[in-house]
């Protein structure tokens, strides 16, 4: 078949239905997870620590992630990490103390990267290069499509259950992705077999053979992933502060996760037609302007349309770091490589709620948004510039090749 032949359609089921499904889980979960904190005796800074616990548990294990991968395939990672992410849910559905609750994130953080590595692993063994923006712009878009359906149904699970009960339903379905993932293909067993003939390399020598792409682009998808960050620290936390309630905070999360889902097929198609800075930037942007406006958010009508600016920009680059992950990943020791480019992504995850949570412990909420959109907007420059570089050396790349007899 050749590449302009293939449809997106032929891996769908497998590609993206694990990751929908596992994605209600932790769209149920996100956007209560700092109040749960605050239910068990957090005060806010602490209830930002928690959040943050949640990607330190993808920062500590993105790494080994990648090499236990590289051994194991995509499948067998999908099937560990829904039934070790189901015990960790059911966990922080029982937790009586901040510690038990942090304890539980950390570990689903830990199984939500594996799971990550995974998918990416397997569109960039299923879908050719000519088609790779919309495949990785589609499974962001199935990441969001849980953040959407989570919370709407978790809205009604609190005003039954209360609040606890969301960690129920995000333990079902991980459950039922691990499930998923037993049936799918197990497309990368010709790639494992090529490294296993070459000897698997280690992880500290892949990533100091691209360590300056690392350095360069992998310092941009650190500043996409802390703006990423802002929507499960400082919304909910604002929304908090103003007086919403659990429900209301879940709505606005879904209405923001409508408008995301609505951007990702336009990012997608700008990726792979006009290249990558062309939505890289506007995600950074829209965060950056969102986080300086958010103090004036008095209202849940005014957090809400700070909510959907920053689904825009956040929607339109829909799989940006997958997609330059998969752009700058060599043959031999891809998974490894993708460890350490998930572990760019997690530092910035990680580094944008400990930095509200530090300015918030000395400062109020408002001081600690302003300071995230400054550093965002700075951020934003750097990402702009390196993925401009990205897309002349691709555009370089694909004219040499045509010009090939």
């Amino acid at each position: 078949m050749r590449q302009t032949d293939f449809k997106l359609r032929t891996v769908a089921l497998e590609a993206f239905g694990p990751t929908i499904v596992n994605s209600i889980g932790h769209g149920a979960v996100l956007p209560v997870l700092a109040l749960q904190a605050r239910h068990l005796g957090a005060g806010v800074d602490l209830a930002a620590l928690v959040v943050a616990l949640l990607s330190i548990g993808q920062l500590v294990t993105s790494l080994p992630a990648g090499a236990i991968m590289a051994r194991i395939g995509e499948r067998r990672m999908l099937i560990c990490c829904g039934l070790v992410d189901c015990v960790a849910m059911l966990v922080a559905w029982r937790a009586t103390s901040v510690l038990v609750l942090g304890a539980a994130i950390v570990l689903s953080g830990a199984t939500w990267t594996g799971f990550l590595l995974a998918r990416q692993g397997f569109l960039i063994e299923a879908v050719p290069p000519t088609h790779r923006a919309r495949a990785m712009s589609s499974l962001g878009a199935s990441h969001r499509v849980g953040l959407f359906v989570g919370p709407l149904i978790g809205a009604g699970i609190i005003a039954w259950q209360g609040l606890s009960a969301v960690f129920v339903l995000a333990a079902v379905m991980s459950l039922t992705s691990a499930v998923m993932a037993r049936l799918m293909r197990d497309l990368g067993h010709e790639s494992r077999a090529d490294q296993k003939a070459a000897g698997h390399a280690s992880v500290v020598s892949v990533l100091a053979a691209h360590r300056h792409t690392l350095l360069t682009l992998g310092v941009g998808v650190v500043v996409i992933g802390a703006s990423r960050s802002i929507r499960g620290t400082l919304l909910p936390l604002w929304a908090d502060h103003i007086g919403m309630s659990g429900s209301e905070t879940s709505l606005v999360f879904a209405v923001a996760a409508a408008v995301d889902i609505l951007f990702f097929f336009p990012g997608g198609w700008l990726m792979d037609h006009k290249g990558r800075a062309v939505v890289a930037v506007p995600v950074v942007l829209a965060v950056a302007i969102g986080s300086l406006l958010l103090p004036l958010a008095t209202n849940e009508a005014a957090l809400l349309a700070v909510a959907v600016l920053i689904a825009m920009g956040n929607g339109l680059g829909s799989g940006i770091v997958m997609t330059i992950g998969a752009d700058t990943a060599p043959v031999l020791g891809r998974s490894q490589y993708l460890g350490g480019w998930r572990l760019c992504g997690d530092i910035g995850g990680t580094t944008g709620p400990l930095l509200v949570s530090a300015v918030a412990s000395v400062a109020p909420l408002a001081t600690a948004s302003v300071v995230f959109g400054v550093a965002t907007l700075a951020g934003t420059g750097w990402v702009g510039h390196w993925t401009r570089q990205l897309d002349r050396r691709r555009a370089d790349a694909g004219a040499r090749e045509r010009a090939q007899p």
